[in-house]
């Protein structure tokens, strides 16, 4: 796939098959990300690969967070569909930040991180594999970050994402025009 053609193909997905993906796909994707602007050179990104085990425990406390919030018990149905969204995509990889005490530098690594992020999913759109960038409630629960081994005063949780085969790729959506976003000056 030419990379043009990549960019403005690529689609968040929702729903996944339980698929494998192709071999090494991943790898190839996390050493796309790492080549993503960053003139500080901070290399403020990091990458946790979540096992199924992991994967399971954070799939019971998204459901405790949903149930809490609805107060109480679920209904089986939407239980399931909660449950499917952490364990079905083929894989999970979670992205967090190096926190940083400046604010100019915090900004700029987070902007750098996030064309880390696209870099990675661009890769895998590349390869057929679809993806997700998730950063609900349950990226911000200390649970989480205990779950992932990941030390909150040291690193911010900024996403999930979701990494499988697309059950579904959505259509693409409506785009503002060039002109509504783009101005020149002489």
């Amino acid at each position: 796939m030419q990379l043009r053609e990549t960019m403005l193909g690529r689609r968040t997905v929702h729903a996944y098959t339980p698929d494998p993906l192709p071999e090494g796909a991943i790898d190839r994707a996390l050493e796309a990300a790492i080549h993503a602007p960053n003139h500080r050179l901070t290399w403020p990104w990091r990458f946790t690969r979540v096992g199924r085990e992991t994967r399971v425990s954070i799939a019971e406390r998204a459901l405790a967070l949903k149930a809490a919030k609805n107060g109480g018990a679920l209904p089986k149905e939407v239980e399931e569909r909660s449950r499917a969204k952490i364990l079905n995509p083929a894989e999970l990889v979670v992205v967090s930040l190096v926190r940083c005490e400046d604010p100019f530098v915090a900004r700029e690594d987070y902007a750098s991180a996030s064309c880390a992020i696209q870099n990675l999913t661009l890769s895998l759109w590349a390869e057929g594999v679809a993806t997700k960038w998730s950063s609900g409630g349950l990226t911000t629960k200390p649970e989480t970050y205990q779950d992932l081994q990941i030390d909150p005063e040291e690193q911010e949780i900024i996403g999930f994402l979701w990494c499988g085969i697309a059950a579904k790729v959505p259509p693409k959506p409506e785009r503002p025009s060039l002109d509504s976003l783009v101005r020149e000056l002489p």
